[in-house]
Parts: C-alpha cells; structure tokens; sequence
C-alpha cells in the first residue's frame, strides 16, 4: 500500500492532483492512500507520525512554502520522495538541494504525473527490503540485509549493523517480531534477541558470532531449532 500526500494551498489543484493519482491508482492495480494538505505545518506532522512513501508539494504556500516545508520533512525523513508542484520553473535548481525526485509545472497533465508515478514506484518496488525505524535523530531507514540482529533492552531495541553502528528505537520487540519473520531470515534465538541468519558466522549450541564479531546468546531449548532455521535458509538459497 503506497501512502502518497498532496499539499497545496488552492483546493482547485489539490482536487485535480489527488483525482490523477486516483486515476492512476486504478489503472495500474496499485493499492495507495490519498492525504490531502493545504499547508506545510499539517504535512510535517503528518509525515512525523508515519511517514509517506512520496509527497506532491506546492512550492509557492503562505506562512511555510514548499522548500521551508521540504526542509523539515528531509530532517525527519531522508527515505520520503518529493516532487514538487510549481507554476513556474525557475525553482528547479533549489529542488535540488533538498534532493526532490522532481518537480511539476501546474495545471499538471496526466501523462506528466503518471510518468512521475512510475519513475518514483520503480524505485521503491526495487529497493530492497527495509525498516523505517523513528529513532531520536529522525527516521531511519535500515535494509534487512545490514541488520545482524535486534536486541531488546527494558523498552527499547537496539538494531546492531553490519556497518558496527547502533540503531535505537523507543518501541518494544515483539512490535517488530510480525515485521521480521523467518520467511525474510530472522529468527528469534533468545526472548531478547532477533537475529538475521544470513549475518551469522557460525553457531554452537549455547551462542552465535556474527560476521562482524559480536556474541549473541542462544536460550536453552532453542539450539535445536535455530540449527534447523539456519540450514533450511541456506539450502534454499
């Protein structure tokens, strides 16, 4: 399900985009919710409390205009895709530097926003498989494949990467246990630690190593089926 939001302040065109995503969305199958905005101060908190996968912006508003709007957005979010809405192209070069997929020229024609459309759900249908986790600096998008495993500690988790870095997150385990599942190599080894196997070096019967060096314990009872998990994944690959 894509999120997409649209935020102009003249209902004239924030109507008319919204219906051509719609329009969109049925002719490509592709299920996606709507989010309408007439200024920036909305978006931003919208956006805070659960990010868009894309964002149509107005770049001429009162108060917080589009690039101010953007700004903010790209502290909280550098995942999110932006294109801009705009009546005149003299802005193109400062779309850059919030790094905006792009930008419209209003009225905006169906062909220019479905390809636009496509150029942005490519990406995200090719992107690998990830997380957007909201950590005290902002959101943070981390891929499956550079986690080496999810430690929970009172209420919070700490996502350890391949990189060496640290990942904190003000949310409790089992929260993501239905997100990281073994059909995407995680495996929950102790009731305090979520491992991704393909990042495990090797294993004995009471501990892990991972590929970087770190020790991951396994609890008594679950040596067997964590042997078990693991061959099963690599066999399959």
């Amino acid at each position: 399900m894509l999120r997409i939001a649209v935020c102009d302040d003249q209902p004239e065109y924030l109507q008319d985009v919204a219906e051509k995503i719609h329009r969109w969305s049925r002719e490509r199958e592709l299920p996606t919710e709507i989010f309408r905005y007439d200024n920036g101060d909305d978006l931003i908190s919208a956006n805070a409390s659960l990010p868009f996968d894309l964002i149509f912006l107005d770049i001429i508003m009162p108060l917080l205009n589009g690039m101010e709007t953007a700004k903010e957005i790209r502290q909280q979010n550098k995942a999110v895709q932006i294109i801009f809405l705009t009546s005149s192209p003299e802005f193109a070069l400062e779309a850059f530097s919030v790094k905006a997929q792009g930008y419209l020229l209003k009225p905006v024609s169906y062909e220019l926003l479905k390809d636009a459309l496509e150029d942005c759900t490519q990406t995200l249908e090719v992107e690998p498989k990830h997380l957007l986790l909201k950590t005290a600096f902002g959101y943070q998008k981390i891929y499956y494949h550079n986690i080496e495993y999810a430690e929970a500690q009172n209420k919070k988790v700490l996502f350890h990467l391949s990189s060496g870095d640290t990942a904190e997150v003000l949310e409790p385990l089992y929260s993501f246990e239905d997100k990281l599942t073994d059909r995407d190599g995680f495996f929950k080894c102790h009731r305090s630690y979520l491992v991704y196997l393909p990042n495990v070096d090797r294993f004995n019967s009471t501990e892990l190593i991972t590929k970087s060096g770190r020790t991951v314990p396994i609890a008594r009872g679950f040596a067997k089926p964590f042997k078990e998990a693991y061959f099963s994944l690599m066999f399959q690959e």
